[in-house]
């Protein structure tokens, strides 16, 4: 049972981390210290905002397995584990299982769904959550079921604060997180936006 959200940190735009027995990545960047502990890292798509190659390397080790799409795969050195996902697929690696999810844009070429990038709904132990890249509010995510869900906010190249709200209060999560704002697009008022608009029976908070 999820009692608060002691274990997730977010470094900035998409770079969150879980550590729950296990240390995950999602979306890593701009780390610049040298910790070499990640279990896994989750990648969702390429750009240079979720695909960062020196924050990889600063938290990866030799049994670390990187998630992602082609996109992302073909990027990275084969010297690494990798794991090569596309979107609507169920993988049972050691001691997870995850979902990947589709993630695009509608009507905007950002972020075409005919690229096959991914977001991922994960499970550990016992608590799911959902990371999303950067999409739209697409009819995928509607039928969503987790526990914590991060949604971006910052508008342009995904769902705007007033989307994601919406979204939010769709799936009802028992945690709903702001995230992708306060880099390219987006500033701190709209994760405070998302935050005081979201119903009351989800609770959230803004990391950074």
């Amino acid at each position: 049972m999820l009692k608060s959200l002691d274990n997730i940190s977010i470094n900035c735009q998409s770079s969150i981390k879980i550590s729950d027995g296990l240390t995950i990545y999602f979306d890593p960047y701009d780390i610049k210290e040298k910790v070499s502990n990640a279990d896994y890292i989750f990648i969702t798509h390429p750009h240079w905002d979720h695909l960062d190659i020196d924050s990889i390397n600063n938290i990866a080790n030799e049994k670390t397995i990187i998630v992602g799409p082609s996109s992302v795969i073909e990027k990275l050195e084969k010297s690494f584990n990798l794991l090569e996902v596309e979107p609507n697929k169920t993988y049972n690696l050691d001691n997870i299982t995850f979902k990947t999810v589709p993630s695009y844009n509608i009507g905007r070429d950002y972020h075409p769904k005919d690229a096959l990038y991914v977001g991922y709904l994960l499970t550990l132990n016992d608590i799911t959550y959902y990371i999303p890249g950067d999409t739209d509010v697409i009819e995928e995510l509607k039928e969503l079921n987790a526990d914590v869900i991060f949604l971006p906010v910052g508008g342009t190249y995904t769902m705007n604060r007033e989307e994601a709200v919406e979204l939010a209060n769709t799936i009802k999560p028992k945690y709903a997180i702001p995230i992708h704002y306060g880099l390219a697009v987006g500033s701190r008022e709209d994760a405070k936006y998302f935050v005081d608009n979201l119903n009351k029976e989800i609770k959230s908070k803004i990391f950074y």
